[in-house]
């Protein structure tokens, strides 16, 4: 009889596989099959030389595998004895439905963990220079998916103007009614705004200005398949600053 495998929920991080941690590289190295998003970055390839990669990704506008089809592989996989790494953007439990996978997983038996990854409400400001908590400019910071107003109304509505960071994954295309949401929320019109385009990727974009331009704002080319950030908050007047400051690759010291 054939032993179960084994499934790791691994986070990919923002997309530059330096950034993957090293539990998520051993992971690779030793996956027998990885379903791998369309952020995941197919640089982690290299990785996990031995395993066949399926791609289960979703991206807006396109058609796309269905959640139950993707949990049905992994648990066919794991029955089959195999080593199975999802390999999704960002963290799994960050909008990423790594919690609906695990809940799949524990009823049907199947043996598995999750592997954090840097979440992309983080990193992908962090590249553009804004720190989504800064002394004296915010304290906290609040993460919604942008897909549909159903998910991002209900906080933003009622989140008082300024009191947090706003982050929104997977908002681009609804930048302009997420703005005037804010706007007829009391937010200021003059409140810093900015959109990270493809974070810590060589096509990596960025562009700041105000709430109220925010709608409207001009993106490079505009990359209909760009995956975009959207920050909201004092924070984003220190991004010219912090970004400002030459960041090269330091090596580490000679023994």
């Amino acid at each position: 009889m054939t032993s179960r495998g084994f499934v790791s929920l691994v986070g990919a991080g923002p997309g530059d596989p330096e950034l993957l941690t090293l539990r998520a590289v051993a992971r690779l190295r030793e996956a027998d099959l990885v379903l791998y998003d369309a952020l995941a970055g197919r640089e982690a390839l290299s990785l996990a030389p031995r395993a066949r990669w399926f791609y289960v990704g979703k991206r807006a506008r396109r058609r796309s595998i269905a959640q139950e089809s993707i949990e049905r592989l992994m648990i066919r996989a794991a029955l089959r004895g195999e080593r199975v790494v999802r390999l999704k953007c960002g963290d799994p439990f960050v909008l990423g439905r790594g919690g609906e996978e695990a809940l799949a997983l524990a009823r049907a038996g199947i043996p598995y963990e999750v592997v954090p990854g840097v979440t992309s409400a983080v990193a992908a400001p962090a590249m553009a220079g804004i720190p989504v908590t800064h002394r004296g400019l915010s304290t906290a910071f609040v993460v919604v998916s942008g897909h549909a107003e159903a998910a991002y109304a209900p906080l933003l509505s009622t989140l008082p103007p300024g009191a947090a960071t706003v982050v929104v994954l997977m908002g681009l295309a609804n930048r302009a009614e997420i703005a005037d949401l804010l706007l007829a929320s009391g937010w200021p019109a003059r409140t810093p705004a900015a959109v990270v385009l493809d974070a810590t990727h060589e096509s990596a974009a960025s562009w700041t200005g105000t709430l109220s331009g925010l709608g409207a704002c001009a993106l490079p080319d505009e990359r209909p398949e760009s995956a975009g950030v959207l920050v909201v908050g004092e924070v984003v007047s220190l991004a010219a600053a912090i970004a400002a400051v030459p960041r090269e690759r330091q090596s580490a010291p000679a023994a």
